[in-house]
């Protein structure tokens, strides 16, 4: 009970061990609080007490006075990696002063400022897209073998509120016939280019700016789309209506991709799905964290007839012919 009352302690350490590059010190070789404080240029004590913190969390261990990384913070938590989550726990800390509203956000049902999810020019989202990029190699990853992109040839994807653009490098760089575009807000169009110019990959990729709930899919043009982690900023009736244009914007036999956190149709679980719910509560309108019979619903009115859930933890991809 203390662990989940003080939870707010391991967010704190851990963005704070991130800010400082504790994990990349322990893995280039850093062994005690006085070489993690003289490589990181913070107290002793400082580090000593992230280093505490670190073990009571399990993120790092200690044998004989050595402190390393454990698995997973050596695979999430060290910088420059595709999947490091270092720069996702430094913006989360600064996040942690918005739970503060959550009391009152519950009692209105929504947020009782603006909506962060919704504003096109957010500072918010430039911090946010490169910061979450990470956590979608994983299951970009997996969605290349689930939906054969390696052997499919010369196909052309549409990527809508696409962000940091890490569908279309993980998968361009899975097939050199491949081709994407990305639908988002020009400001993020802009960081996606830059990343994808710096990966190679830029000129088999190009962006369309503007508001995927207003612009033009066109029609038959792309024999795959994906919608990642966009649907749970949206309420049912414009998740349908999206997946709708998504149908008529595919080629026949084309799919869409749909990654998100899923619920148990009973709402028993996962776990970190049924929790960022709160999130959705916090930053929009209409946002939460849906089921899986939802997504069928939705897809089903849109036109698809095939739909297939595959795990991709925390996130589920569904694909949807």
């Amino acid at each position: 009970m203390l662990r989940l009352i003080n939870g707010y302690w391991a967010t704190g350490v851990l963005g704070a061990a991130a800010s400082h590059r504790v994990f990349t010190h322990l893995a280039q070789g850093a062994r005690d609080a006085a070489q993690v404080a003289g490589r990181a240029g913070i107290s002793e004590r400082g580090a000593q007490t992230l280093l505490d913190g670190l073990v009571s969390v399990g993120l790092v261990r200690v044998e004989a006075g050595v402190y390393r990384n454990t698995a997973e913070a050596a695979t999430y938590l060290v910088e420059d990696s595709a999947v490091s989550l270092s720069a996702f726990a430094k913006l989360k800390l600064a996040h942690m002063g918005a739970l503060t509203d959550l009391p009152q956000v519950v009692a209105a049902g929504g947020p009782i400022t603006d909506a962060v999810v919704e504003v096109a020019d957010n500072p918010h989202w430039q911090e946010l897209v490169k910061a979450i990029a990470p956590q979608s190699v994983p299951a970009a990853r997996l969605a290349t073998t689930v939906l054969g992109i390696e052997q499919a040839g010369p196909i052309t994807i549409l990527d809508v509120g696409g962000g940091s653009g890490i569908y279309s490098a993980v998968w361009l760089a899975a097939n050199a016939q491949a081709r994407a575009v990305q639908l988002d807000w020009q400001p993020i169009n802009a960081i996606a280019r830059r990343l994808m110019d710096e990966r190679g990959l830029g000129d088999r990729f190009t962006c369309i700016d503007g508001d995927f709930h207003t612009t033009d899919f066109g029609s038959g043009g792309y024999d795959l789309a994906v919608y990642s982690h966009i649907a749970h900023q949206e309420g049912p009736q414009a998740n349908t209506e999206v997946f709708t244009r998504l149908r008529r914007a595919l080629k026949p036999g084309g799919a869409l991709l749909v990654c998100d956190y899923v619920v148990d149709d009973d709402r028993t679980g996962p776990g970190f799905p049924l929790i960022f719910a709160s999130e959705m509560l916090l930053k929009s309108h209409q946002g939460s964290t849906w089921r899986a019979q939802d997504y069928r619903d939705w897809l089903t009115k849109a036109g698809f007839t095939d739909i297939t859930l595959h795990s991709a933890p925390p996130a589920t991809l569904v694909v949807a012919r």
